[in-house]
């Protein structure tokens, strides 16, 4: 069995981000160190409880949950409570979670792992706003160098933005902090609106979660028709894009996913185009190569490793 990769997942659960996360949790090739809490799909007490009620709900209160940053660096807190409900997990009824919150804050614990683990050996996926990330950057720059990768998702070009015209999400939420992340030198993997948005939940696939008869598979098929009638709606799609599984599908299966090595630049000062991730993909600039950007994904594989996985829990 070779050495499994150890992963801190850092999300804002957030429908996607729990099927993401369920992904993780019925990998055995993941090692989950941690998960850090941060606030954006909804506020921070909702997505620490959020990310431990996943965990209980695949058997796995072992995992330690560490609930991080309040708000963004720099602007107020925006939330999407219209797209996720007032929980952030509506859809399925699941019980107030057991497994207790760990004390230490998650930007420390971040630090900690990192400076304490030996370099190279952990990849951070970050599933929501980059608050935390940039906040432990910034509190010890050593982490940089240590850090294997950085597999996020966020930002969008091609495809625009789902929060403004030109601005994604977990982009928006925090611009000042996803800078922090693209400056940093640590390679990088996005996952794009463009790549998510290739992702569609049709209602046949959410029926076969269904069709797996065990509380996960059921409760992720709640969670999808609750979540994908907004993006139904507004797209104009049969079902939603199933945006955070991609970041956990890579690390799994990186064929599934194309793209190219680019220049990503994040605005921070227009209020047009706030959060805009400036995507220099036919390489028009001198800009250094910071990321490298999906475009494409065989979303039917990727939907088979998702029911397959999510079958073991």
């Amino acid at each position: 069995m070779p050495q499994s990769r150890r992963i801190i997942i850092d999300t804002d659960p957030g429908q996607d981000d729990a099927v993401a996360i369920l992904l993780a949790l019925g990998s055995a090739e993941l090692e989950i160190v941690g998960i850090t809490a941060v606030a954006g799909n909804v506020p921070l007490k909702l997505t620490e409880k959020n990310a431990r009620k996943i965990c209980e709900l695949a058997g796995r209160p072992d995992v330690k949950v560490y609930a991080g940053a309040i708000r963004p660096l720099a602007r107020e807190l925006v939330t999407a409570e219209e797209v996720h409900g007032k929980t952030g997990l509506n859809g399925p009824q699941l019980p107030e979670p057991k497994m207790k919150l760990q004390d230490e804050y998650a930007v420390d614990f971040i630090v900690e792992t990192l400076m304490s683990e030996e370099s190279g050996t952990i990849t951070l996926c970050a599933l929501g706003p980059l608050t935390n990330v940039a906040l432990a950057l910034i509190r010890e720059p050593k982490i940089a160098p240590r850090i294997k990768e950085i597999v996020l998702m966020g930002g969008g070009f091609f495809e625009g933005g789902n929060v403004t015209p030109t601005a994604e999400f977990n982009i928006y939420v925090d611009p000042h902090a996803a800078d922090v992340v693209f400056k940093s030198g640590i390679p990088i993997v996005m996952m794009p609106l463009d790549v998510t948005h290739k992702a569609l939940t049709t209602a046949k696939r959410t029926k076969a979660f269904r069709k797996l008869g065990t509380r996960v598979g059921t409760a992720t098929a709640d969670m999808l028709e609750f979540f994908e009638r907004f993006d139904e709606e507004k797209y104009g799609t049969d079902g939603g894009p199933l945006h955070d599984p991609c970041v956990i599908a890579y690390l799994l299966k990186p064929k599934l996913f194309k793209g190219r090595k680019c220049n990503v630049s994040v605005e921070t000062a227009s209020e047009l185009t706030m959060g805009m991730t400036v995507i220099d993909w036919w390489g028009v600039t001198k800009r250094p190569k910071n990321a490298m950007v999906m475009r494409d994904i065989d979303h039917d594989a990727f939907f088979e490793l998702l029911l397959e996985r999510l079958g073991r829990l």
